[in-house]
């Protein structure tokens, strides 16, 4: 038997339990994992809410993203061999002590990583890099705004851009959040309660408007972000934590000659393998020169149901990580 979070019932979070569950064992193609630590993320809020793009049928265990060591290897499975570190994503179900996933959806953990802060990398990291290269096609040199920018997506893309040499305007919801972009390097700050964000931007930009906008938040701040892009901008939009779907007004995007893109980490996988392989190389190279996801709290898997409540009332910084080990 094993230990899992359990929806019944799609709501708020706090009307998870944890249950025992027998073993899962891996079918043809599948590898059954032993897991240590799983990340929360704000689309695992919306699958208990029922209000992600892809429902969940009733009942499931949540949880998307997760490391741990290979228990496990399914008919037809060659490897990684039972006793390797991995780390993987999954529409639902790393909220338990054993997952079953397809071999082709894991990863070795980067070096230099323990499984909390594994489990808290590759989604956020990855969804991160390619927002701001693959979509955003973001140089050094040129200003990148980042909505959110205190958040699981927001600190790392503040984080890879950085490091990447762009230079990054953080967005967030008070000084304390403003804080943490800071120290993970942004050059300026918005407060976006308190202060006009199209002015700000233009003001820490010189006047020009920033080069690139990673959006995961939506809502109201979406707009002005856009407004504030200087000709030829690009705007990625990447999830909406703010619980609102932004409704963008076209003509901005016409006089402005904007490229506004959406960006979904599965699809990536599924349409652009190479570009995958790509920047897994270039965020590899980047843990190994002392890059490392920001985890503001762990968990044990009883208090799953406080994590995600904290997550969904943007109650916290960096990632959220349910420790499975406690």
């Amino acid at each position: 038997m094993m230990r899992a979070a359990r929806c019944t019932d799609y709501g708020p979070p706090d009307g998870l339990t944890v249950v025992d569950l027998d073993d899962p064992a891996p079918g043809p193609g599948e590898v059954l994992v032993r897991v240590h630590a799983a990340a929360v993320n704000y689309p695992d809020v919306l699958l208990v809410a029922n209000r992600y793009q892809v429902p969940a049928p009733l009942p499931f265990t949540p949880g998307s993203e997760f490391a741990g060591v290979v228990a496990a290897l399914g008919p037809g499975v060659s490897g990684p061999a039972v006793g390797t570190p991995v780390a993987g994503a999954v529409l639902t179900g790393a909220f338990a002590e054993q997952v079953v996933v397809p071999a082709a959806g894991l990863r070795p953990v980067p070096e230099g990583l323990d499984m909390v802060h594994a489990a808290a990398f590759h989604v956020t990291y990855a969804t991160a890099y390619h927002a701001l290269t693959t979509v955003g096609q973001g140089t050094a040199g040129e200003w990148a705004v980042v909505l959110g920018a205190a958040g699981g997506v927001g600190s790392a893309a503040v984080d890879v851009a950085t490091r990447l040499g762009l230079r990054v305007v953080a967005a967030a919801s008070g000084p304390e959040r403003l804080t943490v972009a800071r120290k993970l390097g942004a050059e300026g700050g918005v407060d976006y309660v308190r202060e006009d964000l199209k002015t700000r931007i233009r003001e820490l930009t010189g006047g020009e408007g920033a080069h690139l906008v990673v959006d995961p938040v939506g809502g109201d701040h979406a707009e002005a972000a856009l407004r504030a892009l200087r000709r030829g901008g690009r705007f990625v939009t990447v999830g909406y934590a703010d619980g609102k779907i932004p409704r963008i007004p076209l003509n901005l995007v016409l006089l402005k000659n904007a490229v506004v893109r959406g960006f979904e980490i599965r699809m990536l996988r599924r349409y652009a393998p190479d570009a995958v392989a790509a920047g897994d190389r270039a965020l590899a190279r980047l843990v190994r020169e002392g890059m490392r996801p920001l985890v503001s709290r762990v968990h044990p898997l009883a208090e799953v149901a406080s994590a995600l409540t904290d997550v969904a009332q943007r109650r916290t910084t960096g990632k959220v990580v349910v420790d499975l080990t406690a």
